[in-house]
């Protein structure tokens, strides 16, 4: 099998999203990338990130494999958990304390910062749209944090979110009431 024929293959299974860290890790040389860039049969889509030019971009996941630090929250956690009906216009992340924000902020994604020790709080995987896995806050760290931020976020989302969180069979009530301690905003829960 030649390296081009590697290399389809690779974007194939990959559904048309393709890392460069993938096709070193296949043994296939990153020359091969900008041949196909060149005939265009792939396009660049930002450092280390080739699309399929037939393939729509899942910007979700691409963002997350460029920050592996990340996880999608607030109103983004909302819509992927069915939590709310609006995409998201921009997308919500949180970070760890520390971690340098100013790249990812200039990409227009709106970025909170946790203590660390509170990051990994939740952190659990769910399917985009485009059905790639990303990393995100499960349904209870998402309501503390759009509470914690309220300030920050339009009131009817909110109200929204937990008018369908309540009607879910899948909640868990004292899994919240464990992270509103945690967040210490048990008092505005209650």
């Amino acid at each position: 099998m030649s390296y081009f024929e590697k290399l389809n293959e690779l974007i194939k299974e990959k559904n048309g999203l393709v890392f460069t860290k993938d096709v070193v890790k296949a043994g296939i040389p990153k020359s091969y990338l900008a041949e196909l860039v060149k005939k265009g049969e792939l396009e660049r889509v930002g450092h280390g990130i080739y699309i399929n030019v037939d393939a729509f971009e899942d910007k979700m996941f691409s963002l997350q494999q460029r920050r592996e630090a990340i996880a999608f929250s607030h109103d983004t956690a909302l819509f992927l958990h069915d939590l709310s009906d609006r995409d998201p216009l921009s997308y919500s992340v949180t970070v760890p304390t520390g971690y340098n924000t100013k790249n990812i902020k200039n990409e227009g994604v709106n970025v909170f910062t946790i203590k660390r020790e509170l990051y990994p709080l939740g952190l659990t995987t769910l399917q985009t749209p485009f059905g790639n896995a990303v990393k995100t806050y499960n349904m209870e760290r998402t309501i503390c944090d759009m509470i914690r931020s309220r300030n920050q976020m339009d009131i009817a989302i909110l109200t929204d979110a937990l008018k369908r969180y309540v009607k879910r069979k899948d909640k868990n009530i004292p899994r919240l009431m464990e992270y509103a301690e945690s967040f210490r905003i048990d008092k505005i829960i209650i």
